[in-house]
Protein backbone atom coordinates (compact mmCIF):
# COMPACT_ATOMS: atom_id res chain seq x y z
CA UNK A 1 0.00 0.00 0.00
CA UNK A 2 1.26 3.27 -1.00
CA UNK A 3 2.03 5.99 1.39
CA UNK A 4 -0.74 8.11 -0.18
CA UNK A 5 -3.38 5.50 0.10
CA UNK A 6 -2.50 5.61 3.84
CA UNK A 7 -3.48 9.23 4.38
CA UNK A 8 -6.51 8.82 2.08
CA UNK A 9 -7.85 6.12 4.11
CA UNK A 10 -7.17 7.76 7.63
CA UNK A 11 -8.29 11.49 6.32
CA UNK A 12 -11.38 9.34 5.03
CA UNK A 13 -13.05 8.61 8.26
CA UNK A 14 -12.67 12.39 9.25
CA UNK A 15 -13.81 14.09 6.78
CA UNK A 16 -16.97 12.20 6.43
CA UNK A 17 -17.13 12.95 10.40
CA UNK A 18 -18.07 16.39 9.69
CA UNK A 19 -22.16 17.19 9.20
CA UNK A 20 -22.11 13.71 7.20
CA UNK A 21 -20.03 15.06 3.43
CA UNK A 22 -17.82 12.89 1.98
CA UNK A 23 -14.48 14.06 1.06
CA UNK A 24 -15.84 15.32 -2.78
CA UNK A 25 -18.54 17.03 -1.74
CA UNK A 26 -16.40 19.02 0.93
CA UNK A 27 -14.24 19.30 -1.77
CA UNK A 28 -17.23 20.90 -4.15
CA UNK A 29 -18.51 23.19 -1.51
CA UNK A 30 -14.96 24.46 -0.93
CA UNK A 31 -14.70 25.30 -4.71
CA UNK A 32 -18.56 26.87 -5.07
CA UNK A 33 -17.18 28.89 -1.47
CA UNK A 34 -14.17 29.68 -3.66
CA UNK A 35 -16.25 31.02 -6.64
CA UNK A 36 -18.57 33.24 -4.18
CA UNK A 37 -16.19 34.59 -1.59
CA UNK A 38 -13.11 35.04 -4.13
CA UNK A 39 -9.81 33.85 -3.13
CA UNK A 40 -9.29 36.86 -0.43
CA UNK A 41 -12.48 36.28 1.81
CA UNK A 42 -11.89 32.78 1.68
CA UNK A 43 -9.42 31.85 4.09
CA UNK A 44 -10.76 34.61 6.96
CA UNK A 45 -14.99 32.57 6.08
CA UNK A 46 -13.44 28.88 6.75
CA UNK A 47 -11.29 30.32 10.24
CA UNK A 48 -14.48 31.85 11.12
CA UNK A 49 -16.32 28.92 10.23
CA UNK A 50 -14.19 26.59 11.53
CA UNK A 51 -13.97 28.70 15.05
CA UNK A 52 -18.43 28.69 15.10
CA UNK A 53 -18.03 24.77 14.48
CA UNK A 54 -15.48 24.42 17.31
CA UNK A 55 -17.65 26.28 19.90
CA UNK A 56 -20.50 24.60 18.63
CA UNK A 57 -18.87 21.06 19.23
CA UNK A 58 -18.20 22.36 22.62
CA UNK A 59 -21.48 23.84 23.32
CA UNK A 60 -23.23 20.41 22.23
CA UNK A 61 -20.56 18.19 24.25
CA UNK A 62 -21.07 20.12 27.54
CA UNK A 63 -25.36 19.29 27.18
CA UNK A 64 -24.55 15.56 26.74
CA UNK A 65 -22.37 15.53 30.13
CA UNK A 66 -24.94 17.36 31.65
CA UNK A 67 -27.42 15.24 29.93
CA UNK A 68 -25.66 12.06 30.98
CA UNK A 69 -24.96 13.20 34.38
CA UNK A 70 -28.49 14.28 35.22
CA UNK A 71 -29.51 10.55 34.12
CA UNK A 72 -27.49 8.87 35.88
CA UNK A 73 -28.88 8.29 39.32
CA UNK A 74 -32.11 7.56 38.03
CA UNK A 75 -29.92 4.73 35.33
CA UNK A 76 -28.46 3.73 38.41
CA UNK A 77 -31.66 3.13 40.64
CA UNK A 78 -33.58 1.42 37.40
CA UNK A 79 -30.66 -1.29 36.71
CA UNK A 80 -30.24 -1.88 39.99
CA UNK A 81 -34.28 -2.75 40.51
CA UNK A 82 -34.14 -4.75 36.90
CA UNK A 83 -31.40 -6.62 38.79
CA UNK A 84 -33.27 -7.49 41.83
CA UNK A 85 -36.20 -8.28 39.17
CA UNK A 86 -33.81 -10.98 37.51
CA UNK A 87 -32.63 -12.53 40.58
CA UNK A 88 -35.93 -12.95 41.80
CA UNK A 89 -37.45 -14.65 38.65
CA UNK A 90 -33.96 -16.73 38.41
CA UNK A 91 -34.61 -17.92 42.08
CA UNK A 92 -38.06 -18.84 41.21
CA UNK A 93 -37.13 -20.91 37.90
CA UNK A 94 -34.53 -22.41 39.97
CA UNK A 95 -36.91 -23.76 42.85
CA UNK A 96 -39.72 -25.72 40.09
CA UNK A 97 -38.63 -29.53 40.25
CA UNK A 98 -38.56 -30.59 36.37
CA UNK A 99 -40.93 -33.25 35.34
CA UNK A 100 -39.66 -37.16 36.14
CA UNK A 101 -38.44 -38.37 32.97
CA UNK A 102 -41.07 -41.51 32.74
CA UNK A 103 -44.32 -40.51 32.72
CA UNK A 104 -46.49 -42.62 34.61
CA UNK A 105 -48.88 -44.66 33.17
CA UNK A 106 -52.62 -43.97 32.19
CA UNK A 107 -55.29 -45.84 33.10
CA UNK A 108 -56.68 -48.25 30.70
CA UNK A 109 -59.92 -47.71 29.42
CA UNK A 110 -61.31 -51.07 30.71
CA UNK A 111 -59.81 -50.45 34.70
CA UNK A 112 -61.77 -48.22 37.26
CA UNK A 113 -59.56 -46.63 39.59
CA UNK A 114 -61.65 -45.97 42.88
CA UNK A 115 -60.23 -44.43 45.33
CA UNK A 116 -61.57 -44.94 48.75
Amino acid sequence: MAAGEAAREVAAPRLTAVFNIQGSEMIFLLLVALVILGPEKLPEAVRKFAKTYAEFKKMANGFQGEFRQALDEPMREFRETANAVRDAAKFDIDGITSPSATPEPAPTPGSTAVSE
